[in-house]
């Protein structure tokens, strides 16, 4: 009897600790941690006109640019024309201004100073002088130098020819040229010395051959005058 009490006192037990256990035993929920995959942050949504207005504003800045840069190598060569100009034409004037200097200067065959002086000794010290060219000696020389021009088209500073016969022998510089087109020359004639004639005289004008062109529209010599051409024995008149 005893045993079986015991029995049925250690049963209820047992199944009450279990029943315990079992309450007490609780499944945990997986979390699902939602707010670890959310965010705060907000698609900004495409624009198409703002997009369009970036791309113009863009293509506007490059043209502005290129603008910009086709005006400043414009400028640059406007200048550097400019310059060339104002070096040319105080290069012509230099050397009128020196050719002036001679006015009344006596001619003298072989001569090469302003005690006396030929026609292309005048020549070779007016542009040795002003312009710091070595012209060759003699005048058939010196018509070898530069660029050939036509009568119509000479301007101030250009050499002009002349001879008696097939050989050059004589030579002037351009002083000025008229509105009517008269072409005055400054030259060391044997009769006055160094004057002033125009292509228009009856003894110059027929004797007159071409010109050419010494100083270019840079203000420099056409050709390498460096190096002095020796004398020669030709005749200048």
């Amino acid at each position: 009897m005893k045993k079986r009490v015991l029995f049925y006192l250690v049963a209820l037990v047992s199944t009450m600790s279990l029943q315990s256990c079992v309450t007490n035993y609780v499944v945990s929920k997986p979390a699902t941690y939602t707010k670890e995959y959310k965010t705060d942050a907000k698609l900004a949504s495409f624009d198409p006109k703002k997009a369009e207005l970036d791309k113009q504003r863009l293509i506007d800045s490059f043209l502005a640019e290129k603008a910009a840069s086709i005006a400043n190598a414009k400028n640059a060569v406007k200048n550097s024309e400019i310059a060339k100009a104002i070096k040319h034409n105080t290069t012509i004037d230099n050397i009128l201004s020196e050719a002036a200097t001679y006015l009344g200067t006596p001619y003298r065959y072989g001569g090469t100073t302003r005690n006396g002086i030929d026609c292309s000794a005048f020549v070779l010290s007016v542009f040795g002088a002003a312009a710091g060219l070595s012209l060759p000696r003699v005048a058939s020389s010196q018509s070898q130098e530069g660029e050939r021009v036509e009568k119509e088209n000479l301007q101030k500073g250009d050499l002009i020819f002349f001879s008696h016969g097939r050989r050059i022998s004589h030579v002037g510089i351009v002083e000025n040229v008229t509105e009517s087109g008269e072409v005055m020359f400054i030259h060391a004639a044997t009769s006055k010395g160094v004057m002033v004639s125009s292509l228009n005289d009856s003894y110059w004008g027929p004797k007159f051959r071409f010109a050419k062109r010494i100083i270019n529209e840079n203000g420099e010599a056409y050709n390498n005058l460096a190096a002095t051409t020796p004398v020669s024995n030709g005749t200048n008149f």
